[in-house]
C-alpha cells in the first residue's frame, strides 16, 4: 500500500495531475507552516546557533534522492585534500534511535543511518548524528575541536544550526511540477526568494546538478556507477564477468530513493538482470523474506550493502562514482577563503580597539 502511494505521489509529481490538483490544499497548509516557521527565525524569535566551524550543508529542496550523500563524500575528500579538518552531522535518518552519537567504522547501519555510515567509512572523517544538527555539531566540535569545516548532510530546511554556505542538489526532475509537498516534491518555495534560509547569513548559495546538465547557475555533476562490485571484505569482482557462463543469476535490489534509476544504470554497463527489487527507502533488510530471493547473486547499492551483509554475506555492491565539475570546488575554497579573510579582519580590528 505505502510502495503504490508512493509510486503515484511520484507519477503525480511529474505534472499538475488530478492527485496533484487534489492535494494543493495540503501542501498550501504545509507552505504557510514553514514560512511562519522561516519567519520566526528571521525575527530570532527562534535562534540558530553558531558553532566553532565553517558550516556547509548539503541538501535539496525536492524530496528524494538527487546525489545528496555522493556530493557530501566529493566535497569532504576534496577539503581533505586541500588539508582541511573536516567533520560531517547528520540526522541519521531511518535508524533505531535518536541519540547524539558519534559514528565508526564498526558501526550498525541500524544504530546511527546508512548514509552517516556511509560516510564515516568512505571518507575516514569524524561523523555524528543527532535529530538536532547543532547537537551533533557541538558534540563533534567537543572531541576534535580543531575541525576547520562542518559538512552537514541534509537539512536545508533545519535552521537551527548557523550555515555560511547551502548547496543546493538538483537531478534530471528539477523542480517537478514546481508545487510543494505533497502536491508536488518541493520541500520549500522555489527559488527561494530573498534569503529564504533564516539561519543564513546572507545569500551564499551554491547550485549544482548531478544529472550532467548544469543550466543557467548551476554547476554540473556527471554520475556513473563503477566497473566492480565488491564483497564484504572488500574484494572485487568485474560487473561484465558476473554474467558468465556458470555464474548465478544477477537479482538488483535498492532500498533508496529512486531505485529504477540504480536498476537502469546497472544494466547501462551491460549487465543482464534476471530480477530486481524495488524498496523504501533506508529499508531495513532485516524485514525482507530471504527465501523468495532463491538462488541468485544479489546486486546492491554501496548504501544498502553493510545492512544487507547482515542477512546475505554473499551479496555484492556497486558503488556510486561522482565527478564533479572543478569550478563547484573553486567557488566552494572562495567562500571558505572569505570567511577566513573576514574572520581574521574582526580579530585584527578588535585587536586595534584596546
Amino acid at each position: 500500500m505505502r510502495d503504490a502511494l508512493a509510486s503515484a505521489l511520484l507519477r503525480a509529481w511529474t505534472g499538475k495531475r488530478p492527485l496533484a490538483c487534489a492535494l494543493l490544499p495540503i501542501a498550501a497548509l504545509y507552505g504557510a507552516l514553514a514560512a511562519v516557521r522561516r519567519q520566526l527565525f528571521r525575527w530570532h524569535l527562534l535562534k540558530s546557533q553558531h558553532v566553532n566551524a565553517f558550516v556547509i550543508v548539503v541538501g535539496n529542496v525536492v524530496a528524494g534522492g538527487a546525489g545528496k550523500t555522493p556530493t557530501v563524500m566529493s566535497l569532504v575528500r576534496h577539503l581533505q585534500a586541500r588539508g582541511l579538518r573536516v567533520g560531517v552531522v547528520s540526522r541519521g535518518f531511518g535508524r533505531d534511535g535518536q541519540a547524539c552519537q558519534p559514528v565508526s567504522a564498526s558501526s550498525s547501519a541500524q544504530e546511527v543511518g546508512d548514509e552517516p555510515l556511509l560516510i564515516a567509512r568512505a571518507t575516514g572523517a569524524p561523523v555524528f548524528v543527532a535529530r538536532d544538527r547543532h547537537q551533533a555539531a557541538s558534540a563533534l566540535l567537543a572531541q576534535h575541536p580543531q575541525t576547520d569545516v562542518i559538512v552537514c548532510d541534509d537539512g536545508l530546511q533545519h535552521y537551527r544550526l548557523f550555515r555560511d554556505l547551502d548547496i543546493c542538489v538538483f537531478d534530471d526532475r528539477g523542480c517537478g511540477n514546481g508545487w510543494l509537498l505533497p502536491a508536488g516534491p518541493l520541500r520549500e518555495p522555489w527559488p527561494r526568494r530573498g534569503v529564504a534560509a533564516a539561519g543564513q547569513s546572507g545569500a551564499r548559495l551554491l547550485l549544482l546538478n548531478t544529472s550532467g546538465a548544469g543550466g543557467a547557475g548551476q554547476f554540473s555533476a556527471q554520475r556513473a556507477l563503477a566497473t566492480v562490485a565488491q564483497d564484504r571484505h572488500g574484494a572485487t569482482t568485474h560487473l561484465r564477468d558476473l554474467n558468465a557462463p556458470g555464474r548465478l543469476p544477477v537479482q538488483a535490489v535498492a532500498g533508496i530513493a529512486r531505485p529504477d534509476m540504480f536498476f537502469s544504470m546497472l544494466r547501462q554497463t551491460g549487465l543482464v538482470l534476471a530480477q530486481t527489487q524495488a524498496l523504501p527507502d533506508h529499508f531495513d533488510f532485516r524485514q525482507a523474506n530471504i527465501a523468495a530471493w532463491g538462488t541468485v547473486q544479489l546486486l546492491c547499492t554501496e548504501k544498502d550493502a553493510p545492512k544487507l551483509w547482515q542477512v546475505a554475506p554473499s551479496a555484492l555492491s556497486v558503488a556510486l562514482e561522482q565527478t564533479i565539475e572543478p569550478a563547484f570546488f573553486a567557488a566552494v575554497d572562495q567562500h571558505i577563503a572569505a570567511h577566513r579573510a573576514a574572520q581574521a579582519a574582526r580579530r585584527l580590528s578588535s585587536g586595534h580597539g584596546h
